[in-house]
């Protein structure tokens, strides 16, 4: 019998290939959504294109270029390697009749695509998991925007349970948590153990978005679960865009400031990353790096985002399998009250 339930993990996107015409077209989509830049469109529309999409492709792809492998992107090849292995993982345990899947809310596989591929295959009830373990309405609450679109268009077609967050998740921090230990015991402990989450607009906070908040919970819990004083640890945001004020304090000028302040090594994790790609692999491990050197630092150790650690695919089988008993078990009671997007 063919599935009648999936599980569909999301990510940010990427461009097709590290070239200036990919990495226009994935930026003008990208930047082109009103949940990602809030300004208004008579505003920002000439900017993006008038401007932004005239100059930065070419910067950019020669960022690309730096990390793309011969699988292509990073972020590409991780997030497709974490559905098949969560795919063994789930029919290991006995639940083979879980299909799974992967999408992109920018560029390829477009998740709209995605979602009518698995209604024609028959596909009846989708756990949509975007692979943001903090919410923010510039990430989650895009796809949720995207799906309800969706919806409306085919609004007998599928139902759809989105999991908003995940940021205090067990499984989730103890694969962080298992991640930085094991990095310890190869490389030996840094003086310093920096978080670095992306950044979002200091007004999108003061407007209600919760993302701050859940980025300091998660950063204190995994503190907690590696049993850090305050001083073993510190948080910074990362990947500013634009003029405006970002979520403070900044990654790069955290690092250098440590660096003149005497800090000889550093750890850097992303907790906030599922995979790892553009932000993390040059920005983090090749531009902040480059920063923390110059500012006097010795040593700069980056770990790497969970991608397909064990205990990361674990956490996300727990996770799922969790979200699906809360999602059909009320549809079985109430088919119309099971459509949660």
């Amino acid at each position: 019998m063919a599935p009648s339930t999936a599980i569909l993990l999301a990510n940010l996107g990427s461009p097709e290939a590290p070239t200036p015409s990919a990495v226009r077209a994935y930026l003008a989509e990208f930047l082109g959504d009103p949940r990602v830049v809030d300004a208004p469109r008579w505003l920002w529309l000439p900017i993006l294109y008038g401007i932004i999409l005239a100059t930065r492709p070419v910067k950019s792809a020669a960022k690309y270029a730096k990390i793309w492998s011969e699988e292509g992107s990073p972020l590409i090849v991780h997030t497709r390697r974490q559905a098949v292995l969560l795919k063994g993982l789930l029919g290991a345990r006995g639940h083979a009749d879980l299909l799974v899947d992967w999408a992109m809310r920018y560029g390829k596989p477009r998740l709209t695509e995605v979602l009518d591929r698995l209604v024609q295959e028959g596909i009846e009830r989708i756990l949509l998991l975007p692979l943001y373990p903090q919410y923010s309405a510039s990430t989650t609450g895009s796809v949720e925007d995207l799906v309800q679109r969706w919806q409306t268009r085919k609004p007998h077609a599928a139902e759809i349970h989105l999991v908003r967050d995940y940021f205090l998740d067990q499984g989730y921090l103890a694969a962080l948590a298992h991640s930085i230990r094991a990095h310890w015991g190869k490389n030996g402990r840094a003086e310093k153990l920096v978080m670095s989450f992306h950044g979002i607009p200091q007004r999108a906070v003061a407007a209600g978005d919760p993302y701050a908040e859940q980025c300091h919970a998660t950063a204190k819990a995994l503190a907690q679960m590696l049993e850090l004083d305050a001083r073993d640890w510190c948080i910074a945001f990362q990947s500013r865009f634009g003029p405006t004020a970002w979520l403070q304090p900044y990654t790069q000028a955290t690092l250098e400031a440590l660096a003149r302040e005497g800090v000889q090594s550093v750890d850097v994790i992303c907790p906030g990353f599922s995979a790892d790609c553009l932000e993390t692999l040059e920005e983090i491990d090749m531009e902040c790096r480059a920063a923390f050197l110059a500012a006097g630092g010795v040593e700069f150790r980056y770990i790497p985002c969970l991608n397909e650690r064990p205990e990361w695919i674990a956490a996300l089988a727990d996770l799922c399998l969790d979200k699906l008993a809360q999602f059909i078990s009320p549809h079985a009671q109430n088919p119309e009250g099971a459509r949660h997007v």
